[in-house]
């Protein structure tokens, strides 16, 4: 597949950047493995300030905060079970469990005991896997993003799969009983290899027997956006149908450098000079994705910056603030454009945070960052 051009957005330099923002508030800190991973939000219909926020924490399972970022409920993830990504359509939140390839669903009220009760079908399929077996090898659901065909209403939910590059596209669908399944529409597998414009041939450095996979996706209309860690960010038309064509609008900076992987450190290491067909904004793992205002919002995660993919692009850190910690290494992303309160007037931006700090004694810590929109917007 030949590679487009960004043509999403016009760049300006890093300097033009306004002051990095900081974090208003901060969920407790998680340690694995119970480790913070994606966030979504849910916006109160009636309530605003009753809004909530929610976080996979893996192992942990999926939990569920107020906008003060106090923990109203964890949700195991159960046996086997792992969360990877969730995001919100209505009054569902829609969960990858990448340790059994399921798609969970839990409906969400804010004025029951427990605000998330689990609809999951018990019969609903795995997402990519043919057999239990085939579970077990791991190459499950991994990245997710829920949304609304804006024409025809149709929930729908685009799942990335572990280790390979396929993408599928699955319909929710109401099952007697209150619960709620799937059902597929597409797939569409994206490179692993391209043609750099010097007319070589690339693939990204991997681990042996992994391909390069995507994680970080978001549905804006009929768009999904999806982010292939080692080579850029995607955007991909839909349509009950189906995909149309991916167009690569962005690429991270290590895009056509040659690397191999040293079984000793367990790495890549470059193979050769850099031909400089990168970007200049994502140091890979090109992460998070989240959509406001036309704006596309991305986590530059190799060096724990932000890009803001806008009229004018520029990227940003989020830095320690009064009582809050700075943002590392982010995995995942929210944003809300709603009213929610006092305390975000304008909306919301939650992030995930990879390297909370202070650590809990020796133990690697995580947790969820939320920031006012204004501040980054």
């Amino acid at each position: 597949m030949a590679v487009a051009a960004v043509t999403l957005l016009t760049a300006v330099p890093a300097s033009a950047t306004p002051r990095d923002p900081s974090p208003v508030v901060q969920t407790e800190a998680f340690a694995e493995p119970a480790d913070a991973d994606d966030p979504a939000i849910w916006v109160h219909p009636h309530d605003p300030a009753r809004s909530i926020v929610l976080g996979t924490l893996k192992e942990g399972g999926l939990a569920a905060f107020d906008l003060d970022a106090r923990t109203l409920q964890r949700v195991p993830a159960g046996p086997g079970g792992r969360f990877n990504n969730v995001d919100v359509v209505g009054d569902l939140a829609v969960v990858s469990d990448r340790g059994r390839d399921r798609i969970r669903v839990y409906r969400i009220d804010p004025d029951a005991p427990q605000v998330l009760r689990d609809v999951t079908d018990p019969a609903a399929p795995p997402v990519f896997s043919a057999s239990e077996s085939e579970v077990d090898e791991q190459r499950t659901a991994y990245g997710l993003a829920a949304g609304r065909d804006p024409r025809t209403g149709l929930r729908w939910v685009a799942v990335t799969r572990r280790h390979e590059t396929r993408v599928a596209l699955l319909r929710l669908v109401d099952q007697p009983g209150g619960t709620v399944g799937t059902a597929p529409l597409a797939t569409v597998d994206l490179p692993s290899t391209f043609r750099l414009p010097n007319g070589a041939s690339w693939s990204p450095c991997e681990e042996p027997g992994e391909g390069p996979q995507l994680e970080g996706s978001v549905l804006d209309g009929r768009v999904l956006y999806t982010a292939q860690e080692d080579v850029g960010i995607w955007r991909i038309p839909l349509s009950p149908a189906g995909f149309g064509r991916p167009e690569l609008i962005d690429r991270v900076r290590s895009y056509g450098v040659p690397a191999r992987w040293d079984a000793a450190s367990e790495e890549c290491v470059p193979s050769g000079a850099d031909p400089g067909f990168g970007g200049k904004w994502l140091s890979a793992d090109a992460e998070g994705l989240a959509v406001a205002h036309g704006t596309l919002f991305a986590s530059s995660q190799g060096d724990s910056r932000f890009v803001v993919y806008g009229k004018r692009t520029r990227d940003l850190r989020i830095v320690a603030g009064r009582g809050t910690d700075s943002v590392e290494h982010s995995d995942g992303s929210a944003i809300s454009t709603a009213y929610l309160g006092r305390r975000f007037p304008h909306g919301l931006l939650v992030v995930h945070d990879g390297e909370r700090r202070p650590a809990v004694g020796d133990l690697e810590t995580t947790g969820f960052a939320f920031l006012r929109l204004e501040d980054v917007l």
